[in-house]
């Protein structure tokens, strides 16, 4: 999808100085895709400490070792 922004050009090289992307189309991509990872994995750790009923350690070396 083509977009037209306006990023100031300090943050703009900023980040073309930080991803040592070749263009500022993949400076731009790269910071995108950073940014979701990034909250994709805060959504993850979020849910650290809500599952009930989750095996511990011992359970988990005791179910694999079914031989």
């Amino acid at each position: 999808m083509k977009t037209t922004i306006d990023i100031p050009d300090s943050v703009l090289q900023e980040l073309l100085d930080n991803t040592q992307a070749g263009t500022k189309r993949e400076a731009v991509l790269t910071a995108i895709e950073e940014y979701n990872r990034r909250k994709r994995m805060a959504a993850v750790a979020d849910l650290l400490g809500t599952f009930e009923n989750f095996m511990d350690k011992r359970e988990l070396k005791a179910s694999r070792n079914t031989d």
